[in-house]
C-alpha cells in the first residue's frame, strides 16, 4: 500500500514576498544608540534616513535663548531624517536605548526611481511629519496647560489605535521634562496637570512611564475647552 506524502494544508507556510521597501530595510545597517545620544544634529549633512526599530527618538531645535523646543517624537516604525535639504534642520536624540535601521540616502533615492511604491512610502512619512507639526502649532497656540496635556495624551491614544494597541493604555518613554519641552510648558506644570487629572478620575498613573485613560469622553471634552475645573 502506498502512503501519500502530501503535506497537510495547516502545515504549509505561505511565503509572502517582501515589498521593495521591506527589502531595502532588510539590507540596511542596524545601529544602536544609547539614551541621550544624538543620532544627528542640526546642520549635519544628510547621509542617511533612519527607521526606528525599538526605543524612541525626540526631534528638537535649540532656540536662540538656549531653550529646547521638541517638535516631535519618533517611535518604532517611524522614519526620521527625511527632507529635501542637504543638511538636517533639527536634532534627533534617543530618549531611551534605541535601535535604528540606517538607509543611505544615495541608494534610497536610486531605489525610488526604480520603484514608485517606495517613493509613496517616503511621501507618506513626510506627510505625517507635517501633520504632526501642524498639530503642535494648534496645541501650543491658544490652549491652556490642561488642554495641551490632554491633547497630547489623546494623540498618543490615537497612535496606539492605529498601531492595533490598546488606546487606553499609554506607554510614555519620554520624561515629564520632554513632554513640557514639546508642549511649551514647565515640568512642574506638566506634573501638576497629571496629578489633577488623576484626582479627577480621568487617568491613572501606575508608574511614571504609563498612563491609563479612564474616561476618554471627558478627556476629549476637556481638550476642547469644555471643562473649567482644571
Amino acid at each position: 500500500m502506498q502512503i501519500s506524502a502530501q503535506v497537510p494544508d495547516h502545515w504549509r507556510v505561505s511565503a509572502t514576498p517582501l515589498t521593495s521597501f521591506e527589502q531595502t530595510l532588510a539590507n540596511a545597517t542596524l545601529k544602536r544608540v544609547e539614551a541621550k545620544e544624538l543620532v544627528f544634529a542640526e546642520g549635519d549633512a544628510v547621509s542617511h534616513v533612519y527607521r526606528v526599530e525599538t526605543g524612541a527618538i525626540a526631534l528638537f531645535k535649540v532656540l536662540v535663548d538656549g531653550r529646547r523646543q521638541i517638535v516631535g517624537f519618533a517611535y518604532p516604525g517611524d522614519l526620521i531624517g527625511l527632507g529635501a535639504e542637504g543638511e538636517h534642520t533639527m536634532n534627533a536624540q534617543a530618549i531611551k536605548p534605541t535601535r535604528l535601521r540606517c538607509l543611505p540616502v544615495s541608494g534610497l533615492y536610486r531605489r525610488v526611481v526604480q520603484d514608485p511604491s517606495l517613493g509613496l512610502k517616503l511621501y507618506q512619512a513626510v506627510a505625517r511629519e507635517l501633520a504632526s507639526t501642524r498639530d503642535l502649532m494648534l496645541t501650543t497656540g491658544q490652549r491652556t496647560a490642561a488642554e495641551r496635556v490632554v491633547s497630547f495624551l489623546l494623540a498618543c491614544s490615537r497612535r496606539n489605535e492605529r498601531k492595533g494597541h490598546d488606546p487606553a493604555v499609554l506607554e510614555l518613554p519620554m520624561t515629564r521634562t520632554d513632554i513640557g519641552d514639546f508642549l511649551g510648558l514647565t515640568v512642574e506644570t506638566v506634573s501638576r496637570t497629571f496629578t489633577k487629572l488623576r484626582g479627577m478620575g480621568l487617568i491613572d498613573l501606575p508608574h511614571s512611564s504609563e498612563v491609563k485613560l479612564l474616561d476618554t469622553d471627558a478627556l476629549k471634552s476637556l481638550a476642547n475647552g469644555n471643562d473649567q475645573d482644571l
